[in-house]
């Protein structure tokens, strides 16, 4: 089994590309950097729906919600 990344790692790759946000429903899925993936995350949330899913797009490594949460915060948005 494969180690878990780290929180350190995600911060790390807040502006690479290549990741996607699934949200539940019938929104579509959007692609872009991690940073714009968890801010359209953090807005979904905030706007009472479901937080969806970002997956990396080359291997699909999924964030966990303590994940993205943590990303909310490093990013100042609140949780």
């Amino acid at each position: 089994m494969a180690d878990k990344a780290k929180h350190g790692d995600f911060i790390s790759q807040l502006t690479s590309p290549g990741w996607r946000l699934i949200p539940t429903g019938i929104d579509p899925a959007i692609e872009g950097t991690l940073e714009d993936m968890a801010r359209a995350a953090h807005e979904r949330k905030r706007s009472g729906k479901h937080h969806g899913v970002i997956q990396r797009a080359e291997d699909s490594l999924e964030l966990e919600a303590f994940q993205l949460e943590q990303l909310w915060w490093h990013l100042g948005l609140p949780t």
